[in-house]
């Protein structure tokens, strides 16, 4: 692949680790808006369905049933079990918690891509690149606050929404080649929303009434509607086409790394839109973030 090129898709990897991080904090206006979390995810996925429905809607099914059962277990991974389990976690467990455990699926990713694909395996340069990261990621995430409280539900939900993503960003690779990077975006939102919709009857008790209370007025407010745009549009359906071509293109591991640099984004965004306090600590682990994607990111040459 041509520098030029390689340099576009590392510029898309920032682009869509970006809208992800924002998303937390457009989840949070949500949730303080009414909206139950397992209500935010599965509106979200279902608009961007339709979106995605109305950009691309020629064909419907897969060529074989295995590769249905692919999409299946892309949607629920990916999009269902995932967000499921990070925002349970969050009632659970302190946000830290959630973040530091949430955000080491690059390393679950690097581990299990080395296992089963040779091509995906790492040099000592992009191991060590990913541990500076990875270090950086938990001082902006902990932003100079060392208190960690023991959570063992809310933990184990966070490290199975991590197991999650590393299981969608490996699984999905085998569709990349064989169906257009929309249509298997199309295919997992459609089972993200299908199989979100037992989750609300799983949050509201099996009550569907309250399953379904979902507070529409609300979305008369600006601040509501212009977040939720954002989730849909820019986290949902140019951040999943994005990510998934981009996975195509530089591979899943080195591509993952990416997901360090979320907190850092959310961390930022955070400042701007609430107000919150940045430390010394965050900036020092801001600066390892970017030092050590630079590293891991590097072509290998010499390794």
């Amino acid at each position: 692949m041509k520098s030029g090129s390689l340099a576009l898709w590392h510029l898309l990897a920032i682009l869509t680790v970006a809208f992800w991080g924002t998303s937390f904090v457009s989840t949070k206006v949500l949730l303080n808006h009414g909206f139950s979390a397992v209500q935010v995810f599965t509106l979200r996925f279902i608009v961007t369905y339709l979106l995605l429905l109305a950009a691309s809607h020629r064909q419907f099914r897969c060529s074989n049933w295995k590769h249905e059962l692919v999409m299946f277990i892309c949607g629920i991974t990916g999009c269902t079990l995932y967000f499921w389990a990070e925002n349970t976690a969050l009632t659970l467990s302190p946000s830290s918690n959630v973040s530091l455990i949430v955000c080491t699926n690059p390393l679950l990713t690097m581990i299990f891509g080395g296992i089963l694909y040779k091509a995906e395996r790492l040099g000592k340069r992009q191991v060590t690149g990913c541990l500076i990261t990875f270090v950086g990621m938990v001082l902006v995430v902990l932003n100079g606050k060392f208190i960690l409280k023991l959570s063992p539900v809310g933990d184990m939900l966070a490290f199975t929404s991590s197991v999650m993503w590393a299981v969608y960003s490996l699984v999905v690779r085998r569709l990349n080649g064989v169906y257009s990077t929309l249509f298997i975006t199309r295919k997992m939102f459609f089972y993200g929303a299908l199989t979100s919709i037992p989750a609300l009857f799983v949050e509201a008790g099996g009550n569907a009434s309250k399953a379904f209370d979902i507070p529409w007025h609300n979305f008369a407010e600006p601040v509501v509607s212009l977040n939720f745009l954002c989730l849909t549009v820019f986290s949902s359906l140019f951040g999943y086409l994005i990510w998934n071509k981009v996975l195509k293109q530089l591979g899943t591991v080195l591509a993952s790394n990416y997901i360090y640099a979320i907190p850092l984004v959310t961390i930022i965004t955070a400042v701007i839109a609430l107000g919150e306090h940045i430390t010394p600590v965050a900036i020092t682990g801001a600066v390892a973030i970017v030092a050590g994607m630079v590293l891991a990111e590097m072509i290998k040459t010499t390794d």
